[in-house]
Formats: structure tokens, C-alpha cells, sequence
């Protein structure tokens, strides 16, 4: 069966943005702006460093009156420090959280579905329209939460969006956003308020701005979003078709990436019928199961020809990839069974010579400066204890799986 292919909308204009000393100022700079609405998305929203900067203009655009809402994992934030959360308050920001957790609740497989994807729009529907879409957290590069201050920045990407697909991404936020209000009211014993939230009209926007013709940017992209409903296999399919049509080249750098069966096909496929695939992936650990989940997969890849550098000066965070010199991605979603089939994830497809060969430059550019490609001779001689750790971590990546009823 034909993999649907994401359509393409042009007239976009999108610019490249690596790590959160390009993409905070960005979206302070779109939030002091707005005069009308600031919606935002994220996994991890972190006040330390630089992620104040995003608090505090969150502060100033709903004292000015422009509505202010944002939606964070239950997970991956946890619980913001009393002091902001009273700021936020008294301003009027509009603060819910995705999924909240407790213990009992990370023993119900179906609370382990998370809002990992990172999005902001501001003022859709009116002049100055603008999106931000991409792997970059609400936290400082320099930044981790568990591991304290890092020595480099964390190596991860985003995009600034003008165009059409900016309502796009303003109506998949409204939805979630209308959702999450009917749980709260159903939680406070409004049950009128929550079935009026649910059966409310298309969320609304102001009227759209004027576009004069031949001025408008000319790239070509789309949004391509993940959720467990009718869009669970939306980002796998994008990548499966691009890798599949790929004739010259294919660079994909992600985080936390267990391909599965068919990806790991793809991707062998691609590399015999001479293709020259190349994998920028974390070199430096950060979480056990993820890190030595992948590696077991390794094997087959090198067996056909696939490069595999690893990124080490300090956490690869991107999920992004190039094909071919016109197709990107760039997102939340990593190549991993919790992105793929539990977590709603956000990734923008890129049609454009221009903005793939940027990213293509970059990527490249770190595998020469900070990756350490794999040989295939000491890949298949590794220690032993190694070997253990690695079939460990897939074993319990497996087991939770089963009990998620998926299949991977």
C-alpha cells in the first residue's frame, strides 16, 4: 500500500535555528510582538538560565492583554517552582499540564502516552503571523536537569515558520487546548462547561492577513504531527517515503534512535542500492535504556554500508534529516518506539534547496568536528559487559512494549 505522502503547501517562509541561543531569542523577540495570542508547547519548561527569558515575556504579553496559553508534559516539567507559578497567575498566563503523573499513575501503560512535541504560535490568523517548530525544549543549552551545567551546548534545532501552515499548527494547539479545558471542568464538576468546550466550533482566529501577489516566500512544507488517534504512523511514513525515493544521499541526526523493522529496512535498502546514508546519534550518555537500546541494531546497518557517527561533545538532542539535497525534517519526534507509537509528536517537512543545504552543512559539519564514526571491526569486538548492558536495555525496552500491546 502507498505510504500517504505529506502535503506540501507553498509560500513558506522558514529559517533555520540551532539551539536555544537562536531559538529563545526568536521567540521572545515573536512574543514581545503579539498583540493578540501566544500559544505554546513543551516537554520541558525550565526557568534555570536562559528559559527565564521565555517565562518573562510570556509575563509581559498577558499584561498586555494578549492571551497567554501554555501547555507542558506532566512528565518532563514536573512541578514549576512556587514563585512562578504566583507570577504566572497574578499575569494571566494560561498554565495546564499534559498528563500529569504520580506513581500509581506510570503504572497504567496508557499514562506513559506524552506531549513531546514543541510548538509556539503567535498571532495566527493576523499580520505578523508566526510558528516555531522543533526539538528545542523551554531549557538553557548549558542547561540539564540532571546532570547540572554542561560544558557545550546541546546540540538540537528548530524552525521559524511563516505561511500557511502557521494556522495549521494554531488549530492542532486550539484542539489540545480545548481538550485539556474539558478535562479540567469535568475534574471541577462543570459538566456543562466541558461538553460546550468539546462541541465547540473550529477554533476561531482573526481574519487572515493580506498576502500580495509574487512577495510571498516560495518554500514548500508541511506539518506532520503524531497522536493516537488517526495519526499514529504519519512522521514514520514521511521518513519511510523520503528514504525510499532517496537516489544521492540521506543524513538523519536523532537523539534517541531504535529504528524499527521497517525503518532499519529502509535504511539498509537505501545503503545497497548505493546510496550514501550517514547517522549522526548520541555519543554521550544521558538516559540507560536509550542509549544502549540502540546498539544492538548497529550490526546490520554497518553490514550494509551505513556510516554511524557519534556525537560526544555533548548531548545530541536534534531529530532532523536530509535527503537527497531538497527534503527535510525537522521536530520533535525521535526514531524510537516511545516517539512512534506512545508520544504526540510535531515535525515540519521542508521542500527547498536552499534551507536542506543549510541544515546539510551543519550536520555535516558536526560529524567532522565532534563525531566519532564507528568502525565496523570494533563495533563487532566490544566487551562483553557491554554486550550485556546493551541486550538489557533492549530486554526491558521489549517488555514494555508487551505491555503496551504495541508492536514495533
Amino acid at each position: 500500500m502507498p505510504r500517504p505522502r505529506p502535503r506540501l503547501r507553498s509560500g513558506h517562509g522558514i529559517d533555520l535555528l540551532e539551539g536555544s541561543r537562536a531559538f529563545f531569542p526568536a521567540v521572545v523577540s515573536a512574543m514581545d510582538a503579539a498583540q493578540h495570542a501566544v500559544r505554546l508547547e513543551t516537554y520541558i519548561f525550565d526557568c534555570t538560565g536562559a528559559g527565564a527569558d521565555v517565562a518573562e515575556a510570556l509575563l509581559r504579553a498577558a499584561r498586555r492583554g494578549v492571551q497567554t496559553c501554555v501547555v507542558v508534559d506532566g512528565l518532563g516539567t514536573g512541578t514549576l517552582p512556587e514563585e512562578w507559578r504566583n507570577r504566572f497567575a497574578a499575569a494571566g498566563v494560561q498554565w495546564r499540564v499534559y498528563s500529569p503523573v504520580s506513581l500509581w499513575a506510570l503504572l497504567l501503560p496508557t499514562r506513559w502516552r506524552r506531549l513531546h512535541r514543541k510548538l509556539c504560535v503567535v498571532d495566527s490568523g493576523w499580520d505578523g503571523a508566526v510558528a516555531f517548530c522543533g526539538g528545542i525544549n523551554i531549557l538553557d543549552d548549558f542547561h540539564d536537569p540532571n546532570f547540572g551545567a554542561l560544558d557545550a551546548p546541546r546540540f538540537d534545532f528548530a524552525v521559524r515558520i511563516t505561511g500557511p501552515i502557521v494556522a495549521h499548527i494554531d488549530t492542532t494547539m486550539q484542539v489540545l487546548w480545548r481538550r485539556l479545558q474539558a478535562v479540567r471542568d469535568l475534574r471541577q464538576h462543570k459538566l456543562q462547561e466541558a461538553v460546550q468546550v468539546l462541541l465547540s466550533a473550529r477554533p476561531r482566529s482573526g481574519p487572515a492577513p493580506e498576502t500580495i501577489a509574487g512577495d510571498a516566500p516560495s518554500t514548500s512544507a508541511a506539518l506532520v504531527l503524531r497522536d493516537n488517534l488517526r495519526s499514529r504512523t504519519r512522521i514514520e511514513h514521511a521518513y519511510l517515503r523520503a528514504i525510499a525515493g532517496a537516489r544521492h544521499e540521506i543524513i538523519i541526526a536523532n537523539a534517541y534512535f531504535v529504528p524499527g523493522f521497517r525503518l532499519r529496512q529502509a535504511l539498509v535498502a537505501a545503503a545497497e542500492r548505493g546510496v550514501r546514508v550517514q547517522l549522526l546519534l548520541q555519543g554521550k550518555y544521558e538516559y540507560f535504556m536509550q542509549f544502549y537500546a540502540a546498539r544492538p541494531v548497529y550490526g546490520v546497518l554497518l553490514g550494509a554500508g551505513v556510516e554511524i557517527h557519534e556525537y560526544a561533545p555533548s548531548f545530541l538532542h536534534a531529530k532532523v534529516a536530509v535527503v537527497d539535497g531538497h527534503w527535510a525534517t525537522v521536530g520533535s519526534s525521535n526514531l524510537d518506539p516511545l516517539s512512534l507509537l506512545l508520544a504526540r509528536e510535531a515535525n515540519v517537512v521542508v521542500e527547498d534547496t536552499a534551507f536542506t543545504a543549510a541544515l546539510r552543512e551543519r550536520l555535516l559539519q558536526a560529524m567532522a568536528e565532534g563525531g566519532q564514526m564507528m568502525d565496523p571491526a570494533t563495533y563487532a569486538s566490544r566487551p562483553l559487559r557491554q554486550r550485556a548492558l546493551e541486550y538489557l536495555a533492549m530486554l526491558v525496552m521489549r517488555l514494555a512494549l508487551l505491555v503496551t500491546g504495541k508492536r514495533y
